[in-house]
């Protein structure tokens, strides 16, 4: 298998990697400019010179998934019999320079409610490389018919029509993103109730007023909730500065808000070949 099919095969199963490439060489080297190999925890693919080079790239890319890392690093080797080296001796004699690029698992995106916004929303979400859940108690709002905008994207989209909600939120994994705005008030706080009492998910944001998140928060104190965990629902959502009530753009908002909490999964290999 060589690195391009084990970056798919990575991609697949949801498992983080980093891709190395060499992007400089000057005078002798193992490899020239362009060679890739992929590290996961346990596993590499393809070379990019074998020998205290790549040894050593595997280790840094190794302690990066371990620090789920999403920046990408450079490293600089220099191949004589002086420099210091923690897997032997190369003397080649040139430079090699290496761009380790971390990919994370594709994170995931829960919208409850697929009525206009959601569905806005979702048409925009469906464009990045995420597990998209969609919830509904309507069937008709989760329609493949209706979402045939929605199907067409890179995202995993995954409907689903149930006339309990909240119990399909117990069901994402941990980190998951979460958007509460269901059609009716009291699903809506059914839902931020599970969210709390789950505890792990990466974010939890619910539309509506300041007037409704006040009652909500009153509500949710009387569950037992304390203010700090409360507090992590965000209400109203999206960016402030951004106005207007068009489903439209309360949809941008809410996208491009999220997308300062999801990480950089993707290496650049696939968005265009800039490595």
């Amino acid at each position: 298998m060589d690195w391009l099919e084990a970056l798919q095969r990575l991609r697949s199963t949801d498992q983080p990697g980093v891709l190395a490439t060499v992007t400089g060489v000057r005078g002798h080297a193992p490899r020239e400019a362009g060679a890739k190999m992929l590290i996961a925890a346990s596993e590499s693919w393809d070379s990019i010179g074998g020998g205290n080079l790549e040894a050593t790239v595997i280790d840094r890319a190794r302690v990066m998934l371990d620090g789920g890392s999403t920046v990408p690093e450079s490293l600089t080797f220099t191949l004589n019999e002086r420099a210091p080296t923690q897997h032997g001796k190369q003397c080649c004699g040139g430079v090699v320079e290496v761009l380790l690029e971390p990919f994370l698992p594709r994170p995931t995106v829960a919208v409850f409610g697929v009525g206009h916004v959601g569905h806005e929303l979702a048409r925009i979400l469906s464009r990045l490389p995420v597990h998209l859940h969609l919830v509904d108690s309507r069937a008709d709002q989760v329609d493949p018919s209706r979402l045939a905008d929605v199907l067409g994207g890179v995202a995993d989209v995954h409907p689903v029509h149930t006339p309990v909600p909240d119990s399909v939120l117990g069901t994402l994994p941990a980190g998951a993103h979460v958007l509460i705005m269901t059609h009716d008030h009291a699903e809506d706080f059914l839902l931020c109730d599970a969210a709390l009492r789950r505890g792990d998910l990466g974010s939890v944001g619910l539309i509506g007023s300041s007037a409704k998140w006040s009652r909500f928060r009153s509500r949710l104190q009387a569950e037992g909730h304390t203010g700090t965990v409360i507090e992590r629902i965000s209400c109203p959502i999206g960016l402030p500065d951004i106005s207007g009530k068009a489903p439209a753009v309360i949809a941008i908002s809410v996208a491009a808000r999220l997308l300062q909490l999801l990480p950089d999964t993707v290496p650049s290999v696939e968005k265009g070949g800039r490595s």
